[in-house]
């Protein structure tokens, strides 16, 4: 995710902002730690003997990559929740999935459940009453990552001067329930990430997992919870005259939603995934050894920046052993000199290195797509093959809401190794995730998972992208199929001349660092 975009609704927007109020970095917290006395819980009971039964260094992963499912599971789980609820995200949207999402958690915080919210302050503009509401509960704890300032001179401006500290984001993404089982993978929290919106539909890919990767997860969590870039709601927040109004107000308003929102062909089809979900008796788990591979928070400091421990090494690590093939799907490409060399090197060794990213038609982020598009023609010179996501692309979970004519997007962040090591997190190919923003994520080493994931991709690649190659004079063209012919495009397809200068245009700042 690039660091410029719209500043989208966050969940729990009951008002405008609580006012003036400047960020307090020495405001009072106290550490706390993941619930470790869960196993009398229903998830414990269910999971457990599953987890015990397997070898101590592998762990169960089920890949979700179809939104309904998606969204279902976390309902369930919140739902099940008994304990604890851990929630690590960079953006809560306030629409249909986001308010459902609040609501799941306000109701286990009711039933006592102690849940823990961690969220980036990118798009928590104008929310600051809401989350004090929320985080008034007594069991329901809201801290934000790396806060902008709420002074007089109000966020964007207050950011011009700190742009070296708020430019660094936590683009994390975490849903860990009694330290039993946890989701990590590419979605926030908004419709397009569910299948719940018409105007627009993001491919996208989540794994739920168990086993020993779980506590790993809440480890990690409790890192960055204790940080000292993740600031309590009242260390920025104005106090509320009433929370207690406040907080029923919020309650209110998400108790409507949710009944507006019951009959719709999208609920229905939530509740019956829950269902099958519950019903089923076999282990939907495909177990395998592992490496959780996470940012340290200290990424979020850029002074301490250089020296914390980087996502990127591990990823680096499984990328260079391959032997026969790297399949890597990425919605925001940007590979700088290194990548391209990088990728080079590997295609020139007999290694296939195959890249699946948006079109310019299929981004929601044109201006990434001025970053990407300089690395294609040396790419394909050196063999490397390109393929674009076609805005038409077909995304699993959609059918429910009328988003026929819906602009498509991958937001898959994923790569197969040689159809062994598998990784799915929120790690973009791009100089952002790299190097700026913290990210986290999964390597499964599992040939039966890499072998049925690069088929699928492969399967996909003629009817749901463009192929990139160079004509015979050495220009970029794209390759697809249009009624089940073959059509060549000499421009970028399903495009207007507009879309395609605004993306060229960009070209000329020099802003590829921070995409």
């Amino acid at each position: 995710m690039t660091a410029i975009g719209r500043l989208a609704t966050l969940t729990f927007a009951l008002l405008l902002s609580a006012g003036c109020a400047s960020v307090d970095y020495d405001y009072p917290r106290s550490e706390s730690y993941f619930l470790p006395d869960t196993q009398d819980t229903y998830l414990a009971r269910g999971l457990g003997p599953i987890v015990v039964s397997k070898p101590q260094d592998q762990s169960g992963f089920y890949p979700m990559n179809n939104g309904i499912d998606a969204l279902a599971s976390r309902l369930l789980l919140a739902e099940r929740a008994e304990v604890s609820i851990d929630v690590q995200y960079y953006l809560i949207k306030d629409d249909i999935v986001g308010r459902a999402f609040i609501y799941s958690l306000l109701l286990a915080a009711d039933r006592g459940v102690r849940v823990r919210l961690l969220l980036d302050d990118m798009f928590t503009s104008g929310y600051d009453i809401g989350i004090a509401a929320l985080d008034s509960h007594p069991n329901f704890e809201v801290r934000i990552f790396n806060p902008f300032n709420r002074g007089a001179a109000g966020r964007s401006l207050g950011a011009a001067g700190r742009f070296s500290r708020v430019n660094r984001r936590m683009h994390n993404k975490s849903f860990t329930v009694d330290n039993q089982i946890t989701l990590l993978g590419g979605r926030n929290i908004a419709d397009e990430y569910f299948g719940a919106r018409e105007d627009a539909k993001f491919g996208d890919l989540d794994v739920l997992a168990i086993g020993p990767v779980v506590q790993e997860v809440s480890d990690m969590f409790d890192t960055y919870w204790n940080h000292e870039t993740a600031l309590p709601a009242l260390a920025f927040v104005k106090e509320l005259d009433d929370y207690e109004d406040a907080l029923n107000q919020l309650r209110e308003r998400l108790e409507l939603s949710r009944q507006e929102v019951a009959e719709s062909k999208y609920a229905e089809a939530v509740r019956s995934k829950i269902t099958e979900y519950i019903d089923n008796e076999d282990s939907i788990f495909d177990w395998a050894p592992y490496e959780l591979v996470v940012d340290s928070p200290d990424k979020g400091i850029k002074s301490r920046a250089a020296d914390a421990a980087s996502i990127t090494t591990p990823l680096v690590a499984s990328l260079r052993s391959a032997k026969n093939e790297i399949l890597v799907l990425s919605p925001y490409f940007v590979p700088l000199k290194a990548g391209i060399a990088g990728f080079s090197e590997l295609q020139a060794s007999g290694v296939n290195v195959v890249i699946v990213t948006n079109s310019l038609a299929a981004n929601n982020q044109f201006m990434v797509h001025s970053g990407y598009s300089p690395s294609r023609k040396p790419l394909l010179e050196a063999g490397v093959s390109l393929f674009e996501v076609r805005a038409d692309a077909n995304v699993e979970g959609t059918e429910f809401v009328n988003a026929s004519g819906a602009k498509a997007t991958l937001h898959t962040k994923a790569f197969i190794v040689d159809e062994t090591d598998v990784f799915i997190g929120s790690f973009n190919f791009d100089p952002r995730s790299a190097n700026i923003n913290t990210e986290l994520g999964v390597i499964i080493r599992d040939p039966d998972l890499g072998e049925a994931m690069a088929d699928l991709i492969r399967q996909k690649l003629p009817t749901q992208t463009y192929e990139v190659f160079l004509n015979e004079k050495g220009k970029v063209r794209w390759r697809g199929l249009k009624d089940g012919e073959e059509v060549i495009y000499d421009k970028e397809p399903d495009t207007t001349w507009g879309e395609r200068f605004k993306a060229g245009f960009v070209k000329i700042f020099p802003i590829k660092s921070q995409l």
